[in-house]
């Protein structure tokens, strides 16, 4: 018999919520900035200025799923 308790493949790749991450109250990245002004464009809404990391996945994901771009 095996053992199975660490045989579930999305253990390794687990999600974490940005308001978790120790870097989220960093400023967003150039790629984060950038994804969400192409979306920003597309969905018809603008993007504050000074967004954290976090703000910004969090702001990706409401965008992503307005403009039909969601996972």
């Amino acid at each position: 018999m095996t053992d199975k308790t660490n045989s579930t493949p999305a253990d390794g790749n687990r999600v974490k919520d940005p308001e978790d991450w120790t870097t989220g109250d960093e400023p967003a990245t150039g790629a984060q900035e950038s994804y969400l002004h192409t979306l920003a464009t597309e969905a018809h809404e603008d993007v504050p200025d000074g967004l954290t990391k976090a703000e910004a996945s969090q702001r990706i994901d409401d965008l992503q799923e307005k403009t039909g771009r969601g996972r």
